[in-house]
Formats: structure tokens, sequence, C-alpha cells
């Protein structure tokens, strides 16, 4: 295992498949390797149930890897249990509303999220707050436009209720 300047891990194709000797079921999908190219290739030719590997770029990618490739790849990358990846954080915080009005606003406010892709996000803030909370943590009450979510104060990202004072979510998400 490596890791460059800013703490990120990657493998090499090799070095995978010696973790792989020693732990048959190791998650593949949670490894950056230099060059997943002959693997990704032999898991399709070959059917196999494996998920493809994904690639490690480096942080020098502005001149080697085109914006959006770099984008998605970090965008896929969420390092929380299983348990949060699958977590249904929608119907969680629809269940958190005590009044219709409430409701509306999620509502408005999660229809926001979804089409900006955001809900792992939101998932990622939940389990953050969750392991905060549970190691006793102390956080700061609100800043900045964030204070504007409804949905963020029901996570408990923040403790401003944004309908209390009327802030509209346009404020947060523009």
């Amino acid at each position: 295992m490596k890791y460059n300047q800013y703490g990120e891990s990657y493998t090499t194709e090799q070095e995978l498949c010696d973790m792989l000797y020693q732990n048959p079921n190791l998650d593949l999908e949670r490894f950056m390797v230099e060059d997943p190219t002959q693997f990704n290739q032999s898991v399709t030719k070959t059917f196999a149930d494996f998920g493809k590997l994904r690639p490690y770029l480096p942080i020098n990618y502005k001149e080697e890897v085109p914006v959006e490739l770099f984008d998605h790849v970090q965008q896929q990358i969420w390092h929380m249990p299983e348990q949060y990846l699958n977590f249904d954080i929608a119907q969680w915080v629809l269940d958190q509303c005590q009044t219709q009005e409430e409701m509306q606003r999620v509502g408005q406010e999660l229809l926001l999220f979804q089409e900006r892709d955001l809900f792992n996000l939101l998932r990622y803030l939940k389990y953050f707050v969750d392991t905060m909370r549970d190691n006793g943590v102390v956080w700061g009450l609100g800043r900045g436009s964030s204070t504007a979510s409804y949905v963020l104060y029901l996570i408990g990202v923040h403790k401003i209720n944004s309908m209390y004072y009327d802030l509209p979510i346009e404020e947060f998400l523009k």
C-alpha cells in the first residue's frame, strides 16, 4: 500500500492480488489501483463476479486526466461504513418531521439535493454527526449558508432551525 502527499492510499495490481490471497473476502471496490486495466479486462472477459477496480488518479491530474473523470472517480469514494452507504437518508429525514409544514419543507429540500446528486453527501453527514456524537465531540452551532437547510438541521449538522427563522433553502442550494 502506498500513500501520496495527501494521505490517499493506492496499490498495484500485484499487491492487491497478494492481499486477496490472504483475505479472499476483501472488498475490491474500496481500493484504488495504479493501473487496473488488466484486472478489469479479465473481469469483463471471464464474466467474473468481481467489481471493477478504480484507477488511482494522482493529484496532478489537471494535465493528465480530464476534470470530469477525476470528479466522477472522487465522487464514488465515501469512507463510511456499509450501513450508511445503503442508508435511506430521505426516509429517515422525512421520519424526523413533526408537522405537515416540516414535511413540505423537507420534501422541497430533498428534491434539490437529489437534483444535485447529493444524497451520498447527506448519508456521509449523518455518519459524521453520529460518529461525533458517539465520541463526545463538540462542534459549532452553524455557520454560513448551510444554516438555511432544514434537512441539515434535522441531521444535526447545525443547530439553526431555518424554518423558525424563515431562511429560504435557496440561500444554501443556489
